[in-house]
């Protein structure tokens, strides 16, 4: 454990018994999550009793699915699958490393711009038995569409989220929604969760579908923020620290040199 995980904890342990979080999330695709980062989030969903998301770096990144099985992750999520193809390349690779019938891990993708969006009936035949859903990731997807992602919670976006939702009930298909996921898309959250809405995410944080029914889902965003906040001061200390440890030796040789 380092300085800070036991404020970092009792966040978790307090959103798990309140507020609906399951699982914790890391990437090693867009926010380039590095492995003592990621050990270090095994840890805290370990003894926090959470499940833990992975994002993998791409459709077919084997070395990342790897990684996952070894350290025993629950959902591993595949980005930017914006085609039939990509999907199958997904389900090739996870299938390569897991096995036909991998019993704990849940496999979804990410469905981020408008191109998978107008191949979703294909997509979503392809996935049915292959893999377990679809994370719809609205910010991506806004930004996809040339708008700003001060829209993502506008009728358009909502939508689009709203078609995934029928499509993954359809098909029984989980859907998980990201992106933006603030206080100010409790609305939108609660419209999905009344077609399909299984869980729901913050950068860091799940929670369960069911969630967003709650009267304190509001104090649970709040919650899910102040892990985040906690969890980057204490990433910003711990590489402050291992930048500086070295920093009294640095000084000597550098004295010596000069001397001589």
């Amino acid at each position: 454990m380092y300085r800070g995980d036991n404020k970092m904890l009792d966040i978790l342990k307090k959103g798990r018994d309140e507020f609906g979080v399951v699982a914790l999330k890391a990437e090693f695709e867009a926010e380039g999550t590095r492995k003592d980062e990621f050990s270090r989030l095994l840890e805290l969903a370990n003894k926090a009793g959470l499940k833990v998301a992975l994002k993998i770096g791409g459709c077919e990144a084997v070395s990342d699915l790897l990684t996952s099985r070894v350290c025993g992750v629950d959902y591993i999520i595949a980005p930017m699958v914006e085609t039939p193809y990509a999907l199958s390349k997904f389900i090739e690779a996870k299938t390569k490393v897991y096995g036909e019938n991998p019993a704990q891990t849940e496999f979804l993708f990410n469905l981020e711009t408008q191109t998978t969006l107008d191949n979703l009936d294909e997509m979503v035949a392809i996935a049915k038995g292959n893999v377990d859903g679809i994370v719809f990731g609205r910010v991506d997807f806004t930004l996809s569409k040339g708008l700003g992602r001060g829209v993502i919670n506008d009728e358009e976006i909502t939508r689009s989220v709203l078609q995934v939702a029928k499509a993954c009930r359809d098909a029984d298909l989980e859907l998980v929604t990201g992106g933006g996921v603030a206080i100010e898309s409790i609305p939108a959250l609660r419209e999905f969760r009344s077609v399909r809405l299984d869980r729901f995410e913050t950068r860091k944080v799940i929670f369960d579908g069911a969630a967003v029914e709650k009267d304190n889902i509001e104090a649970g965003i709040e919650n899910a923020v102040a892990f985040e906040l906690a969890w980057l001061k204490a990433k910003r200390e711990y590489y402050l620290s291992a930048a500086n440890e070295d920093l009294t030796r640095i000084e000597m040789i550098e004295s010596r040199t000069k001397k001589s």
